[in-house]
């Protein structure tokens, strides 16, 4: 992590992951809506930029995180996603293009990974709640965003902690998003006051950090905002 290591709150505090993307932006403007202290955990994780880093820095501040956390590891040494490794990332023209097939895009384990960092941060601030935003409608088909693998990860999760089996800590992993479409997720957010034009969701930003716009991620989140009549306030680049 990049700095000192956390002592433990006494403020209804929960972790939130926050990849910088629309979806982790919103389900922590969920949690500070529910009364909870949010500290932020995000990730360089060898991802091909760090411009998902810096708006998730940028939206940490404006929702009001008690403390953003980086923490450093890294997935090339296992390689085999179009994130971590020297792969291609699908481009499409339209978002019907998408299949419900697991693209080359899913990193392996990796919501496994960041739950297991954010359950850890959580035991040591004395926390019982992580937030993520993952969603099991309108996404790529990753495997690890499904309601039945959080359910298996928080039963997991609470047997494997020194406070879960000493009774003291009964973890949550909320998942505000998960039955929501993008549209919907979106007027969640703008009507918690997410500034969407903080976030960052584009899987092969350029150099200048502007969206591609014809990713999985990128249409997805187009189809979203012009479900609801509304421009993308995020910067894409003109092809």
């Amino acid at each position: 992590m990049t700095d000192r290591p956390e002592t433990k709150v006494t403020e209804k505090a929960a972790v939130v992951l926050l990849s910088g993307g629309l979806d982790s932006a919103t389900a922590m403007a969920v949690a500070r809506e529910e009364g909870y202290t949010t500290y932020a955990l995000s990730f360089r994780y060898g991802q091909r930029h760090d411009v998902e880093l810096a708006a998730a820095g940028r939206v940490a501040q404006a929702l009001g995180a008690a403390r953003h956390v980086i923490a450093d590891i890294d997935l090339r040494v296992f390689g085999g996603s179009a994130l971590t490794a020297d792969i291609a990332v699908p481009h499409h023209d339209r978002v019907e293009d998408l299949t419900q097939d697991i693209p080359i895009t899913y990193v392996p384990a990796r919501n496994t990974i960041f739950l297991s960092f954010a359950l850890a941060w959580a035991e040591t601030l004395e926390a019982e709640d992580i937030f993520i935003g993952v969603n099991a409608l309108d996404y790529s088909g990753y495997p690890d965003c499904r309601p039945e693998y959080i359910a298996a990860y928080e039963q997991m999760a609470n047997l494997a902690t020194k406070a879960g089996v000493g009774g003291h800590q009964h973890l949550r992993i909320h998942t505000p998003l998960i039955d929501l479409t993008k549209a919907q997720i979106i007027g969640l957010g703008r009507s918690l006051g997410v500034d969407f034009g903080l976030t960052h969701s584009c899987y092969d930003p350029d150099t200048d950090g502007f969206a591609c716009g014809t990713c999985d991620s990128c249409l997805l989140r187009r189809k979203g905002f012009a479900d609801l009549g509304l421009e993308d306030p995020a910067p894409v680049r003109q092809h």
